[in-house]
């Protein structure tokens, strides 16, 4: 087992340093990294946008609940809210849900790619195929991934209000004071750091399952899920590491 681990590891490095190997014709990355960001930003708003409202509202109403008794001022839930949601929650739960719905793409693209051959013969040709199918994958996710972190904040802190000031929770100003309260722009940096270590990771692995997928269907589904899962088990991984270095 431990073995195959290492076994897996080096080939996953040699991928990944055959993959940021120079282009051979720019406007050829170019315009594949324009269409994957547009399929990973794009493809992806409605979901990080539903995920992201509810997050914030089941924040709020459960500490409003919590801080109920009266020893903690109110106006705390919307500093929570913001803190809780800026530290760990847009990052780690966006990232995640991406990871089964990029990564798991992904993963089926390439690994139908190579069961199809494709990447066979892009290879007789010439091309760097690790280079060409990967790379470009991996500059639009570090790069939209981020910034869809970063709409999954603020529309968490929206979802926040919607589900405590209308409701009675607190009034529209203890909100409002609440999320411009003790802000500290370290946690910012850490939910972008967070953010682009989530986004190599669960795009890498991902095109790495995809990449050296062999047999039929039956193993392009399973690659589609250890993708997923070895990708949330990382991010997971690298999430207690991030906080760690960036909070020691």
């Amino acid at each position: 087992m431990n073995l195959n681990i290492l076994y897996h590891f080096g080939r996953y490095l040699t991928l990944m340093r055959t993959a940021f190997s120079r282009p051979e014709k720019f406007s050829m990355y170019w315009k594949e990294t324009m269409r994957q960001m547009n399929d990973i930003g794009i493809g992806s708003l409605v979901i990080v946008g539903l995920i992201a409202i509810f997050i914030g509202a089941v924040t709020a109403v459960q500490f409003s609940d919590q801080l109920s008794g009266g020893l903690i001022p109110r106006y705390y839930i919307g500093y929570i809210v913001r803190d809780i949601t800026i530290i760990e929650l847009a990052p780690t739960i966006t990232c995640l849900v991406l990871a089964g719905k990029v990564g798991s793409n992904m993963a089926s693209e390439l690994g139908g790619m190579r069961q199809k051959e494709h990447i066979d013969a892009m290879e007789l040709m010439g091309v760097n195929t690790a280079a060409y199918l990967i790379l470009p994958k991996l500059i639009a996710a570090v790069v939209i991934i981020p910034l869809l972190v970063s709409l999954a904040a603020i529309i968490s802190i929206v979802g926040g209000y919607i589900a405590a000031v209308p409701f009675g929770q607190l009034t529209d100003p203890e909100y409002v004071r609440g999320v411009r309260s003790f802000f500290v722009a370290n946690y910012v940096l850490m939910m972008y750091v967070k953010a682009m270590v989530f986004a190599f990771i669960l795009t890498s692995v991902s095109c790495y399952q995809g990449y050296y997928v062999t047999g039929g269907s039956i193993e392009l589904g399973e690659a589609s899920t250890q993708a997923v899962v070895y990708s949330d088990i990382l991010i997971l991984v690298a999430d207690l590491v991030v906080a760690v270095l960036l909070t020691g």
